[in-house]
């Protein structure tokens, strides 16, 4: 994506951006030249932070709080990037729910709220940015492209019966992607980027992570830093959308019976 002219430096919205997987794809865009706006539910503290640390690379000091639940909240978020900034460019869809339900503890409510957070939020959120870049465009900015990356799951192309209304909700993300890249085109280009087993958590021992890490045809897994890379590459990139880009060492490939939390 070529540089917009000055009066408008590159600006990213990285939803999720104050911690874990989020803050170090923001910190990667920071190195990179971007501004970024930093998002966060609830963790104040870490996107403080996260901010400060970006603005190590970059002019950087936007952090904004909204509850993806909340449509009100999504549909006000990018207005209030745009309000802080002066303008936005892209938007990187880190933040997502990831709570545990199987077939025999499955409720309409536990997937209504995967879906508001983890599919709802995220179209909302390009159908802002795209609304944005046609008014710029109108005002008289030229050869101006917006991208989204929405970030996956490679639990969608080697799936268990393991987090059922997380897996839907990212499944229901993954097929809006394509709509949208058709939708929102030559405007707006809308990537997925699909990490494997990157991060830890309290259901996994650093033992049992390593091992699970290791369970690739390349021996690795996905790394943040990896991750972070390819959505690097998907926002400069100008001929990609309505794909996703696979980044789990080949995890996607192999055959797991669970979720690797659960393994």
């Amino acid at each position: 994506m070529p540089a917009p002219a000055a009066s408008h430096p590159r600006t990213v919205l990285v939803t999720g951006g104050a911690r874990r997987l989020g803050r170090t794809i923001a910190l990667a865009l920071a190195q990179a030249g971007w501004q970024v706006a930093v998002h966060y539910r609830s963790s104040i503290d870490e996107a403080i932070e996260t901010v400060a640390a970006c603005a190590a690379f970059t002019p950087t000091d936007g952090y904004f709080d909204a509850d993806f639940e909340n449509e009100a909240a999504v549909r006000a978020l990018l207005p209030r990037v745009v309000a802080h900034f002066g303008s936005v460019d892209a938007v990187v869809n880190s933040a997502s729910m990831f709570e545990h339900d199987g077939f025999d503890s499955f409720s309409y409510a536990l997937l209504e709220q995967h879906l508001r957070s983890n599919a709802g939020a995220p179209v909302i959120l390009a159908q802002a940015l795209h609304e944005h870049l046609q008014a710029r465009a109108a005002a008289g900015e030229a050869e101006l492209q917006g991208c989204v990356v929405n970030l996956l799951d490679q639990k969608l192309w080697n799936q268990n019966p393991d987090f059922v209304s997380y897996t839907l909700s990212k499944a229901a993300l993954e097929a809006a992607g394509t709509m949208l890249a058709l939708a929102l085109a030559p405007r707006v280009r809308v990537v997925g980027v699909a990490p494997g087993l990157t991060l830890t958590s309290h259901m996994l021992s650093d033992e049992r992570f390593g091992q699970l890490h290791a369970m690739s045809p390349l021996g690795r897994s996905s790394t943040p830093e990896d991750v972070a890379a390819a959505v690097r590459f998907a926002l400069d990139n100008r001929s990609i959308t309505g794909t996703t880009l696979l980044v789990d060492g080949g995890q996607h490939l192999m055959r797991f019976e669970r979720d690797f939390s659960l393994m």
